[in-house]
């Protein structure tokens, strides 16, 4: 069983008690996801079976959407509900303040990855020195946040819809504005509303999508029976027919219209060399 499962993520799960379940219910060993959701958070997260396990390098960077609300007045040290309440102040903000800040976090922004975060510091995550109570610097990283779209303001909370780039940290987001505003904020709920193409409409649990369906962006050619057999065997074969292409990788197709793997052009000597080769269900 190969292919790519859209779950709606309970709150309270994490993603790798997702997977666990998956693996029990469908007896397959080789499953995987493609971008981690908070235990906090809700909403897309893409699982991988079998050969698409795969492709997830491919799926991680996909651009993301979510929905998230922010409590503002109240920081915490993880940034979100689930942590402890390191400070409290008043709020007095108007809608017209709010909109006005949520604009300096759209772009190409630097952030500040939080301190409860799987990131790796010396070789350690960063959320088990954070339980040691050491706290070290971290270096901002560049994210795109694309749009943010203020839903509903009933002080002290806040409703967003953000589309951002993968790497974005929304408790970041949360835990910025509230420094911008002067009076501090945090997350205190999170739906992932899409990944990529993959969107709530379609977490339907027990329907298996095929593995094609997340390289979509990608050219793609079918090659004849023979250049097929080829590929199989890890061979290069000729890039003909391929005049546009967007990028260097290439889906490639048997006759049949089976996904037999993802192969590199080469434009120098126009010729296709395997990068993935997958087994035809």
């Amino acid at each position: 069983m190969n292919g790519i499962l859209i779950v709606n993520k309970p709150a309270g799960w994490t993603s790798f008690d997702v997977v666990a379940k998956v693996r029990r219910l469908t007896g397959i060993r080789r499953v995987g996801h493609s971008g981690t959701l908070d235990p906090l958070a809700t909403g897309v997260l893409v699982i991988c079976l079998g050969q698409a396990v795969r492709i997830t390098e491919y799926i991680v960077g996909h651009a993301k959407a979510y929905r998230a609300t922010i409590t503002l007045g109240v920081e915490t040290d993880t940034y979100d509900a689930h942590g402890q309440v390191v400070a409290t102040q008043p709020v007095e903000v108007s809608e017209a303040e709010l909109r006005d800040a949520l604009k300096a976090f759209t772009g190409v922004i630097q952030q500040v990855p939080p301190m409860y975060s799987a990131i790796k510091r010396a070789g350690q995550q960063l959320y088990k020195l954070a339980r040691q109570g050491v706290e070290v610097e971290r270096a901002p990283r560049t994210v795109t946040i694309h749009s943010i779209d203020l839903i509903a303001f009933a002080p002290p909370n806040l409703t967003i819809d953000v589309r951002c780039s993968s790497g974005t940290y929304i408790r970041s987001l949360a835990h910025d504005l509230g420094a911008k505003l002067g009076c501090g904020a945090h997350l205190s709920a999170l739906t992932r509303t899409a990944v990529g193409r993959f969107d709530l409409a379609q977490a339907v649990v027990d329907w298996l999508r095929p593995i094609d369906l997340a390289l979509t962006e990608l050219a793609s050619v079918t090659l004849s029976e023979s250049d097929a057999a080829r590929v199989r065997h890890g061979m290069a074969v000729p890039a003909t027919g391929i005049t546009t292409y967007t990028g260097s990788l290439v889906r490639v197709y048997n006759p049949s219209g089976e996904l037999i793997g993802l192969m590199k052009h080469d434009r120098e000597r126009n010729e296709l060399r395997p990068e993935k080769v997958f087994n035809p269900n």
